[in-house]
């Protein structure tokens, strides 16, 4: 472990960046930022999208996108100021002293290179090694970040590994060089909650092991709350409060920062509640506003707001160290409406005819669905035949039914079968057996009108919006397609269609003659929205579509969801890893593990009284908003079998404290121990008097 050096390890003084747009634009992407760092320290860095958070953590490093600049201000580290070092400095400093995780590993990672190359390099750039050390030190870094079966992974190239392994690999990459300051930019973004935890454990032993440093940039603030010493709350550019995890959870100053605390799926008012959200949209700032860059959406604000700039400092009765920029602070027994009058929540008047009707129409039951796919040796090996015939079991005996305005959540591991259940709903994907029907109807049968029709009632919302939009189409084109495919209306009517459908997602009807990628990731999941929303569908899958969202967009789109559903009537198959969010949206929920469904049943009961081992180690493993709180541990232990030899019996049993010798030979039914219509596949299901943990 490295000494502690004097006074503070990174400082960031005054630090303004500026990006060169198109059209003479300029992004003022950072104005006056001001942080430190002590050596062994964690800082947390939260804030919606665009508020300058990544630009804080690539400037560090010189990583600015194209068009970038600092234009003022000093990074000091390691007596060097970062922000005029030549690129000399700057390239030995990257993955040397200053190690960097980037949000998404899959595009971070070379797709030509192996494993055990790209973790070797930096050794082989900044230490001189010879290959053969670098790859022994490639090998042990591999096996100390958790990868299994490190030997073999080294010959692996990024393709075959699941998330959370891709994961492993970057921050095996970033700490080969035992840097002294780690960087991890949204590194459990879209991972599951086990996976999360264990990415997590592993950063907090290495800087234990390492005596490194830590800033941790991410919207999560159950991962803030319980792995950071201090947080920085950023908002336009700017660090709107800063304090110790402990004092801004317990007691925050800023209304911008009570109202993402607010937004929080564990803070709403009660089940089938709006969410609290914040009123209108981050500041533009290529023109940011004049004072107060929080004045235009914070109901507390008054003319000094929108004239004056609030510093940065302490207040009375504030801790050491806490500092906030604002004209208003909440104090610490505020328990008002977080942001004032203007920021009043309240759920749209359902349409005529959108109350749900006492007994729901059935929309989609699958009944006993099964998917295999043949794993092949090679190009020449033939399906179902010879060598390498096995099959990887994705969905194994799923049966359940959503009925016309229910939400019905399915949760789980990642690997657990979850996307492929949702692509067989949408015919994308063709049962082994079993059957889909939507509306009566055999999915797998559809032809013709029929199939055209299925697909304008059943709609796809993807994970990554970003990917699923073709980036030479504006908008307005993107939104037009599926009319123009369905043959709806002419030119007018879909622009007229397309207009409509921006005001529900809330996007400013301007945004059609935009293309995708000059918009945040908020705006672009509002935009997959709006596209399964085109041909009015009465059931849409939603795979992730919150998992990449800050809380106060995510609670836009969750409050959006809701009220399209109540106004339509709009089935939902709401897919996510996020255990608080479906218990907020969901009726019923679904627990998946290796392609089965393990636990089924009304969402309060399930995630507040769970029965099986399964759903209750993926509770224990949620990470709670409250640093005071417990959970957040990893739960689960032991390796998700391989779904293509998955165990004999219960499929769980290989992780489970409880399992016996019967769970190896005879596979659990699914029953109902108590309340109705809780089901559970366990042969010693927990009491739902000792089970109770919930997700809050």
């Amino acid at each position: 472990m490295r000494p502690e050096a004097p006074g503070p390890l990174l400082a960031i003084e005054d630090l303004h960046v500026e990006i060169a747009g198109r059209r003479g634009r300029t992004v003022h992407a950072l104005d006056g930022v001001s942080l430190d760092l002590a050596p062994g320290e964690a800082l947390g860095i939260v804030g919606e999208s665009g508020c300058g958070k990544t630009m804080t953590a690539l400037s560090v490093l010189g990583l600015l996108p194209g068009g970038g600049r600092i234009t003022a201000g000093h990074i000091r580290f390691d007596g060097h100021d970062l922000a005029t070092a030549p690129e000399p400095v700057l390239r030995d400093v990257r993955g040397h002293t200053i190690g960097m995780v980037f949000q998404d590993p899959l595009t971070s990672l070379n797709p030509t290179m192996t494993i055990g190359a790209q973790v070797a390099e930096p050794l082989l750039l900044h230490t001189g090694a010879s290959r053969a050390e670098a790859r022994e030190r490639a090998e042990e870094m591999l096996r100390l970040v958790g990868m299994p079966r490190p030997a073999e992974r080294m010959t692996n190239y990024p393709h075959q590994l699941s998330g959370g392994m891709r994961q492993r690999v970057a921050i095996a990459m970033a700490l080969i060089c035992e840097p002294r300051l780690l960087i991890a930019d949204e590194p459990t973004t879209a991972l599951d909650v086990t996976t999360q935890a264990q990415i997590l454990e592993l950063i907090d032993e290495l800087r234990d092991r390492l005596g490194m440093a830590l800033i941790l940039v991410t919207h999560d603030l159950g991962v803030i709350a319980r792995r950071v010493d201090r947080v920085a709350v950023m908002y336009g550019g700017k660090v709107a409060e800063q304090a110790a995890v402990h004092d801004l959870f317990a007691a925050p100053r800023h209304r911008y920062t009570r109202a993402l605390l607010a937004a929080l799926p564990e803070r709403a008012a009660g089940a089938g509640q709006p969410l609290a959200t914040i009123p209108g949209l981050p500041p533009a700032l290529d023109t940011p506003p004049a004072g107060c860059r929080f004045a235009p959406r914070c109901g507390f604000a008054t003319d000094a707001c929108r004239t004056a700039e609030p510093e940065l400092s302490g207040g009375p009765g504030t801790a050491p160290g806490h500092l906030f920029a604002c004209f208003h602070p909440a104090e610490a027994d505020d328990t008002g409406d977080p942001t004032g009058p203007a920021a009043a929540v309240t759920a749209r008047t359902p349409a005529p005819g959108g109350e749900r009707p006492a007994e729901p129409e059935t929309l989609l039951r699958l009944t006993d669905v099964v998917k295999e796919y043949a794993l092949r040796a090679g190009p020449f090996a033939r399906r179902g035949t010879g060598r390498g015939a096995r099959q990887v079991s994705a969905v194994a005996g799923i049966s359940l039914t959503v009925r016309r305005g229910e939400t019905y959540g399915i949760v789980g591991e990642s690997g657990c079968g979850k996307s492929t259940l949702g692509r067989l709903v949408v015919g994308l994907e063709a049962p082994t057996s079993g059957t889909v029907r939507f509306a009566g109807r055999d999915v797998a049968n559809l032809r013709g009108r029929e199939l055209r029709a299925h697909r304008r009632d059943v709609q796809l919302m993807f994970q990554d919006s970003y990917a699923a939009m073709d980036p030479r189409m504006r908008v307005g084109a993107l939104l037009r397609e599926p009319l123009a495919i369905q043959g709806i209306g002419d030119r007018a009517a879909q622009r007229e269609r397309t207009g409509r459908l921006l005001d529900d997602v809330g996007l400013p009807r301007a945004a059609a003659d935009r293309y995708p990628h000059e918009f945040s990731g908020g705006q672009r999941q509002r935009l997959g929205l709006a596209r399964a929303l085109a041909l009015d569908p009465a059931l849409i899958v939603a795979d992730e579509p919150v998992s990449a969202l800050d809380v106060s967009v995510q609670a836009q789109i969750l409050n959006l969801m809701r009220d399209l559903q109540r106004e339509k009537g709009i089935g939902y198959l709401f897919i996510s890893h996020d255990l608080a969010v479906v218990r907020h949206l969901a009726d019923t929920v679904g627990v998946m593990y290796l392609g089965k469904l393990v636990e089924t049943g009304p969402a309060e009961a399930v995630l507040a009284r769970p029965l099986h081992p399964y759903t209750r180690g993926l509770l224990d493993t949620v990470n709670v908003p409250d640093p005071r709180a417990g959970g957040g541990a990893a739960a689960l232990g032991g390796e998700t079998p391989s779904a293509a030899e998955p165990p004999s019996g219960c499929r769980f049993r290989t992780r489970c404290p409880r399992a016996r010798e019967v769970c190896a030979t005879t596979e659990p039914p699914p029953a109902e121990p108590a309340t109705p219509g809780h089901r559970v596949a366990c042969h010693f299901p927990l009491s739902e008097v000792a089970s109770g943990v919930p997700v809050s």
